[in-house]
């Protein structure tokens, strides 16, 4: 697992982590630039209309894996991101980054989260997001991460 220079989480991170690379395969130019932490707020939600749908992709992993880093190559723009949970899973945080080399981190604070369908980051202003990255830990035999981007 990377963690890049200036990456804004502190704590520890877990000792031994399942990294899951990318099936498509985006280049962020230039070098990275950290936004402020954004914490998550955990508000189960319904998932927008599927004409608003612009790009998913889904990691299943299981629960003796352990912590399971998943990279999505998503290279769409849109106007927020969603994630729906198929089981119970710990998550750690969320880094998605943006075309422009802005890396928005989202903390989930290693809590437990119940299936279903939340907002990860909402941008409003229309933002093109080349990937996003999930630590998360199945809490469930086995659990599904559907990362969605929504204009």
């Amino acid at each position: 697992m990377v963690v890049h220079p200036g990456h804004p989480l502190r704590r520890p991170l877990p000792a031994a982590i399942v990294v899951r690379p990318a099936r498509t395969r985006v280049v962020v130019p230039g070098a990275l630039v950290f936004l402020p932490v954004a914490v998550f707020a955990g508000v189960a939600m319904t998932l927008p209309a599927r004409d608003r749908l612009v790009w998913q992709d889904s990691e299943s992993f299981k629960k003796s894996e352990g912590w399971v880093e998943s990279n999505f190559g998503v290279n769409a723009k849109g106007n927020a991101l969603y994630f729906d949970l198929d089981g119970r899973a710990e998550l750690n945080y969320a880094d998605v980054t943006f075309s422009n080399g802005e890396v928005q981190t989202v903390d989930f604070e290693e809590k437990a989260r119940a299936p279903g369908t939340y907002r990860l980051l909402d941008f409003a202003d229309g933002r093109h997001v080349q990937t996003v990255k999930i630590l998360a830990r199945a809490r469930t035999e086995h659990a599904k991460l559907t990362v969605y981007i929504a204009k």
